[in-house]
């Protein structure tokens, strides 16, 4: 891996931020430091060259312009802004503008340096991120061009119809699980969050006798479950803390946006209906209909109580420490007959043993 590059502005000498970075990151091979003194200067280095992480001396003043310009050049970059001494006002006006996160003094130095290290991670997420995206831009292209072939074809013949009809089905399927995933992968915390919540889902309806073809429909609709997460900001999707209202009311879109992507494809119809209706609650405080009891699809409350159990065992932004196995449980065990439907609560304790050995 090469070494972090880091664009340093500030315009002091010995302050605190100086100091941190001269006795615990310029000695450090695992970093590439430039230091400047101004955003002018700085926006000419960063025209130059490109960087991991952008470090900033935070001033009470609007930071959005110069932001604006750095996010111009690279959207994915990560910056921290440093305050010599906290201002709540001032962290949200930063927060707003962009910025990754606000450090103020005195300077954690082990919390800074993990800032820096997952700022930069998430920065590669992100480039690498793009990048997929432009290559479902051009696998869509083909697409496009495979059905006006297929067009063609129908019209000389149908004898190859079928056969036809299941690869561009699966190219389809393709391209939207690899966007799934790439979504998962834009926070480092929920990398494979969609297989390890398919793999719950799936011993859960074998436990209830489901057939095969709703096992699958029910996996597929796991797998594809965070599809309209691509419609939230990423400063609201990893952020450290709690939602705000109006982050949350944005958050909270993300069912009805996964299944308008999905609904032009047919095929995926019953995918479609348990992705609207996977955070729904079995006594109607869900989201975003209201459901409640046997009006939600049973598929979608399997997945909901699947998706909850994943979250609990799993680090996340806002809670670094999972919950245990039993901790979890116990949690399920509460919410059953108001958040999660007491019939999966059972089946689900009858296997999540064996599921979930840790």
């Amino acid at each position: 891996m090469h070494a972090i590059r880091v664009l340093v502005i500030n315009e002091q000498q010995n302050d605190e931020l100086s100091l941190f970075i001269k006795n615990k990151l310029l000695p450090d091979q695992d970093y590439n430091i430039v230091l400047v003194k101004n955003t002018g200067l700085a926006l000419e280095k960063f025209s130059e060259s490109s960087f991991d992480v952008v470090i900033v001396k935070a001033e009470a003043k609007e930071p959005g312009a110069f932001f604006k310009e750095l996010k111009n050049n690279d959207p994915d970059i990560c910056i921290i802004a440093f305050l010599e001494e906290y201002n709540e006002a001032l962290v949200h006006e930063l927060s707003n503008a962009g910025a990754y996160e606000a450090v103020s003094a005195p300077i954690n130095d082990e919390r800074f340096i993990f800032l820096i290290k997952k700022g930069a991670e998430l920065h590669s997420v992100m480039l690498s991120n793009r990048k997929l995206m432009q290559s479902l831009h051009e696998n869509n292209i083909s697409l496009q061009k495979q059905n006006v072939l297929l067009a063609n074809r129908i019209e000389d013949s149908t004898k190859n119809l079928t056969r036809l009809y299941e690869d561009l089905r699966t190219t389809y399927m393709r391209t939207i699980k690899a966007l799934a995933q790439a979504i998962d992968a834009r926070d480092h915390y929920t990398h494979s969050h969609s297989e390890s919540v398919a793999k719950y889902a799936a011993a859960i309806a074998e436990e209830l006798h489901l057939s095969a073809k709703d096992i699958e429909l029910i996996r597929e609709a796991c797998e594809l479950h965070d599809l309209g997460k691509i419609g939230v900001q990423d400063n609201i999707l990893v952020k450290p803390s709690s939602l705000n209202e109006q982050e949350w009311a944005e958050m909270k879109k993300h069912p009805i946006t996964g299944a308008q992507i999905l609904e032009p494809l047919t095929f995926l119809s019953g995918v479609t209906d348990l992705i609207r209706q996977h955070h729904e609650h079995y006594d109607g405080s869900g989201y975003p209909a209201g459901l409640s009891g046997d009006d939600i699809l049973l598929g979608a409350r399997i997945i909901h109580l699947a998706d909850a159990y994943e979250a609990m065992r799993s680090a996340r932004s806002y809670r670094k420490t999972p919950l245990t196995k039993q901790e979890a449980i116990i949690e399920i065990k509460n919410y059953s007959g108001t958040q999660f439907d007491p019939k999966i609560v059972k089946a689900f304790l009858q296997v999540v043993d064996e599921l979930d050995k840790g």
